[in-house]
């Protein structure tokens, strides 16, 4: 019986665990799902959405025990309130674009002929959610996936292991039915064999590069569907018409909220040589304004890392930079909280370049490097110089130079004066290692359904 762990960032503990389910009860779960989803699919699109959505609002009624539930499965200061905003943002604007973009396009409609393209529900969708954003990161697929007719069924991380039950107790409760919303315990052999099988008929993940490469072993051959977010290594670049306190308090934040541990997080800044020694000043001077602790605590502003091994890939990450020559520049003893293991102080390094893993691999800790350019052309490359590709921020008054910058930056999205947000009008998506696809917007509803044409003759004379 393999048992699956949370262990708190806050303590060490155990903080909840749950049983493994076998292949074959998980493949009966499955079966499930598929055979509601014909009568899901069904019902008229308004039911469907207004059924989501009375989910949702379940959902934040129980904020009180989900904000405190979050901080012990992965260290998220409960001062924050969790996720709703977002989870509310995404959630609602995708109930108000439901409709149109699930239309049909009608080509032709005469007295002789229709022809149209509508949308079908692909069938049933898997969801394997990363712990970091267990919440917002999980409806970005679940709420427009439901709505557009599918049957879903989640897989959540280890580290935020209640949050897949308790999203579907929630569903089930508002009046979503029995099997269109399953959550589902598993080891990561059970779900390769699951995909393997062909159990699903798209799936979404959202986690590490090598997770996405081992389900696209698992779906090989299989010709699932997959959307998948994988890691980031997002850069800032600011110009030397920023607006420079507005930049140091946003890309300071997108590099050390959530600890760093944000699927487009601020990981490398690129900064004019007029600006530089500015933006440094004053960037070590806001991270250092940080409260380390315990993220029970209302005062606790930067909560521990979700796990001690993710705080340790920085801690090597930066020390290997450190014997390369970088400088850092936050004192530890503003710090006294940092004990080595998950609990980690923020730090800004400086004399980096890209020969450190520092300022290449993706750190997703609440540490960034900031370096010095000359101008556009430096700064397009090294921003290019990535095997990533999510977001990049781009910091100036001149909004045809962003434009013009971003249309040579290789990445999924484009920020002028802001980071770490996601617009659920647009299309969430990245390039080369940070995988594949696109969630939210009209395209998200797209790639969770497919196209069926209609071409219907009236008339045979």
């Amino acid at each position: 019986m393999t048992m699956i762990q949370c262990i708190s960032p806050v303590d060490g503990s155990v903080y909840a665990e749950r049983q493994a389910m076998s292949f074959e009860e998980a493949a009966v779960a499955v079966d499930r799902a598929r055979k509601a989803q014909k009568a899901w699919a069904k019902r008229p699109l308004e039911e469907r959405v207004q059924l989501v959505m009375k989910g949702v609002a379940r959902l934040n009624e129980m904020a009180d025990e989900i904000v405190p539930e979050l901080a012990w499965m992965m260290g998220r200061p409960i001062r924050y309130g969790g996720e709703f905003k977002g989870f509310n943002e995404r959630s609602n604007y995708v109930a108000s674009i439901a409709a149109d973009a699930l239309a049909p396009m009608v080509v032709e409609e005469s007295g002789a002929f229709e022809r149209r393209i509508e949308r079908e529900a692909h069938g049933v969708v898997f969801v394997i959610a990363p712990w970091n954003y267990p919440y917002m990161t999980a409806i970005n697929t679940i709420a427009p996936a439901l709505m557009a007719g599918n049957t879903v069924v989640i897989k959540h991380a280890s580290q935020t292991l209640l949050v897949g039950e308790r999203m579907v107790r929630a569903f089930v409760e508002a009046g979503v039915p029995d099997d269109v919303f399953v959550n589902l315990f598993l080891d990561h052999d059970t779900t390769s064999a699951l995909i393997a099988a062909g159990k699903f008929n798209f799936i979404n993940f959202t986690g590490s590069v090598a997770g996405g490469r081992s389900i696209e072993r698992a779906a090989a051959g299989t010709f699932t569907g997959l959307g998948l977010e994988l890691g980031g290594k997002d850069p800032g670049y600011v110009m030397e018409d920023a607006d420079l306190d507005a930049a140091v308090d946003t890309l300071m934040d997108g590099a050390t909220y959530n600890s760093g541990q944000c699927c487009c997080g601020i990981e490398r800044i690129y900064v004019h040589e007029s600006l530089y020694d500015k933006f440094v000043e004053k960037s070590v001077a806001w991270v250092s304004n940080y409260k380390l602790g315990n993220p029970l605590d209302q005062e606790t502003t930067l909560g521990p890392m979700a796990n001690k091994r993710f705080a340790q890939v920085v801690r090597e990450q930066v020390a290997d930079a450190v014997s390369r020559g970088a400088r850092a520049l936050v004192d530890p003893k503003l710090f006294p909280a940092d004990d080595g293991g998950a609990y980690l102080a923020p730090q800004v390094l400086v004399d980096v370049d890209h020969s450190m893993t520092f300022m290449t691999e993706e750190t997703f800790g609440p540490a960034v490097g900031i370096m010095k350019v000359k101008g556009d052309e430096e700064a397009v490359a090294l921003m290019n110089d990535s095997k990533y590709g999510l977001t990049a921020s781009l910091w100036t008054q001149d909004t045809e130079r962003a434009g013009r910058l971003g249309r040579e930056i290789e990445t999924g999205t484009v920020f002028m004066n802001r980071a770490d947000y996601l617009d659920p009008a647009l299309c969430w998506t990245g390039v080369k290692e940070t995988g594949r696809g696109g969630s939210l917007s009209v395209l998200g509803f797209h790639n969770l359904t497919r196209p069926k044409s209609y071409h219907l003759k009236k008339v045979t004379q």
